[in-house]
């Protein structure tokens, strides 16, 4: 695919490709970003490039993270209280609305027989969140009013009976002593999604394609703009050394946490000031099949003062390659790494003149966040036990064994008086001609991908939009395309009765 040459320099002998399209990374992002460039147009020339030997093996990988699809049903985080008791739902309603995006064009795929049956994938798994004590049962009881008064959470269904309870989520409640009240809200079309088998489903369509290729074990080691236009990258293979120079209209860094330092090499005005804070994490995980029967659920609970919104407590079904398990967590911690096969160098190496101020003063203003990420390196079994035995009140030590979850790097970014901002969430930083996007930050993350996508799109292929041809496309890929789901009540019930069918997520 693409043009392919190969000249001499000295004694090394360069291959050259030339694409339109130069994807790096090949997880979530990326892997959807093929896929729609390739729909709206089968003629791009689409070249994915991924560091290690295999597809999705990082952030996207299912052990790597907590497979939610973030939908906002039960993620306490997502709807912040103020210090007057005021509950903020509005970044639960976008949320909630870009994963029914991600789920039109899921079923898209579906329909079209490029994914394979919806339970290789993804599976329904009930959204619930469960806390405890008078202040936050009286938190979530107002938060239940707010939200299923709209129509993204209609049915949501809220209670605060132990009994009933007790038959939502046996393991949570059995066993369970004292006498704090207690509530919870469910709705029951959540999902668990093994967003790594869904990315190498894609991989594996787009492969089959003409105009689509994919270089494992490939690393990027300079960028720049090619005095032809676009980019010119030079990529090394890890094994054999050989160098291959792509030229490219367009590049798409969706590199997980690499995004930031490959983000740096391009040395773009829109990237100054932009900086990482890396949050790495651990599971405790059961995979004994008759205590992983007995719960059904993704519970979510109220995260630790000064915690990460990735360290929001949660005890999940999963269903990873098809086995079943359950995981709780997660516990975090700080590394230097940017990558979970990173280097210790990752952070260090991104501190640069531009970036320098907004990150020390992100270091000396979020103190609470550094106590807490070092108490949680140097937690025990034993309280990491204990932690479970909050929403597990039985688990037994033998059932479960500690596992490294994915590393994730928050975004820091200059703040509007030029310090320094620590940002929970993902970022498109994009060039100003639209030849170059990056994707920075963690969760909602792999979740909202579709519509995180659909604004790269927008700000760097707007010409394709308005003579190409693209709208329509985009269209049919995803109906809600160009309406809101938040103002159109009557769009959304359609939609939703459509991909909960398709995905078999009403059964």
């Amino acid at each position: 695919m693409g043009e392919c040459s190969a000249i001499a320099t000295g004694d090394l002998v360069m291959t050259v490709k030339t694409v339109d399209a130069l994807l790096v990374g090949a997880g979530a992002m990326s892997t959807t970003l093929a896929m729609m460039l390739n729909k709206l147009d089968p003629t791009l020339k689409i070249c994915m490039v991924e560091r290690l030997d295999q597809v999705a093996h990082e952030s996207t990988d299912g052990w790597n993270n907590a497979g939610t699809g973030h939908a906002a049903y039960c993620e306490l985080n997502y709807t912040p209280e103020d210090g007057k008791g005021g509950i903020d739902i509005s970044k639960a309603l976008d949320i909630n609305a870009s994963f029914e995006v991600t789920l039109q064009f899921w079923s898209h795929l579906v329909k079209a027989g490029v994914l394979p049956a919806p339970k290789e994938f993804i599976n329904r798994t009930p959204h619930k969140s469960f806390v405890w004590g008078k202040k936050n049962v009286e938190f979530l009881r107002k938060r239940h009013e707010l939200m299923s008064a709209h129509h993204l959470f209609e049915g949501m269904e809220y209670s605060e009976d132990p009994a009933l309870l007790s038959t939502w989520m046996p393991l949570v409640m059995n066993s369970r002593k004292g006498k704090d009240p207690v509530a919870a809200t469910r709705v029951n079309h959540g999902s668990d999604v093994d967003f790594g088998s869904l990315a190498r489903d894609m991989v594996s369509h787009l492969e089959q394609q003409d105009n689509f290729e994919l270089l494992l074990g490939h690393s990027v080691e300079d960028m720049k703009r090619s005095s032809q236009g676009g980019w010119s990258v030079l990529l090394e293979d890890n094994e054999s050394g050989k160098v291959t120079r792509v030229r490219s209209k367009f590049v798409f860094l969706g590199a997980g946490g690499g995004a930031l330092p490959l983000l740096q090499k391009s040395e773009i005005p829109e990237c100054e000031g932009y900086g990482g804070f890396p949050v790495s994490g651990q599971w405790l995980v059961c995979t004994k099949t008759e205590v992983a029967n007995q719960h059904h659920a993704k519970v979510y609970g109220k995260a630790a003062i000064g915690a990460p919104p990735m360290s929001v407590p949660h005890l999940d079904t999963r269903v990873i390659n098809g086995e079943r398990a359950l995981l709780f967590g997660p516990f975090a911690g700080f590394t230097t790494k940017f990558l979970k096969e990173g280097s210790v160098m990752d952070l260090p190496a991104s501190v640069k003149a531009n970036n320098l101020k907004p990150m020390l003063s992100v270091g000396m203003n979020n103190m609470a966040l550094t106590k807490y990420l070092i108490s949680e390196v140097f937690q025990s079994d034993k309280s990491r036990m204990e932690s479970l035995r909050e929403y597990f009140p039985a688990a037994k030590d033998e059932d479960w064994t500690l596992a490294n979850a994915g590393q994730r790097v928050q975004i820091i970014k200059k703040d509007e008086k030029g310090k320094g901002k620590l940002e929970f969430g993902t970022e498109i930083v994009a060039a100003a001609d639209g030849t170059l996007a990056a994707l920075l930050g963690a969760s909602p993350g792999a979740s909202t991908a579709t519509q995180t996508m659909i604004d790269v799109i927008e700000r760097c292929f707007s010409d394709k939009l308005e003579s190409g041809g693209w709208k329509e496309g985009l269209k049919a890929m995803i109906p809600s395309y160009g309406e809101s789901l938040i103002e159109n009540a009557d769009l959304l019930r359609t939609i939703r009765q459509d991909t909960l069918s398709t995905l078999k997520l009403n059964e």
